[in-house]
């Protein structure tokens, strides 16, 4: 697993645990799983799935009860990041704010991330 011990791997804002908190306990979810795909205009899409089997390779973060689960390929992409859950008049959902994120199409959908030897470099420096 990539990380820093004694760091969680992302952290989650009051109103993004709340959110999770209900999903969990609406059909008795594990948790989310977050990662990343090819995909989009920028080249990658986060992704978001329910879990009900928690993949022992997976990143766990776990806070008041909402858990998330970092698939394994994303975990070096994801490190750092913020998930949050914004509502607005027109739409509502998770965000992320990503720190290794180095572009982005018009409508957040679609990421470009940092190239993977300058964010080992930057895991391993910390």
């Amino acid at each position: 697993m990539f990380g820093i011990p004694g760091k969680q791997a992302v952290t989650i804002t009051p109103t993004a645990q709340r959110q999770i908190a209900k999903l969990m306990a609406r059909d008795g979810h594990q948790g989310l799983r977050i990662g990343v795909k090819k995909g989009g205009c920028a080249g990658m899409e986060y992704t978001m799935d329910y879990v009900t089997e928690v993949n022992p390779m997976d990143e766990v973060v776990e806070v008041d009860g909402a858990r998330v689960m970092i698939a394994p390929m994303a975990q070096m992409f994801l490190f750092g990041t913020e998930i949050d859950y914004q509502t607005s008049l027109l739409e509502s959902g998770f965000k992320f704010r990503n720190p290794n994120v180095t572009d982005a199409c018009g409508c957040g959908e679609s990421i470009k991330f940092k190239d993977v030897s300058e964010l080992e470099s930057e895991q391993s420096a910390d």
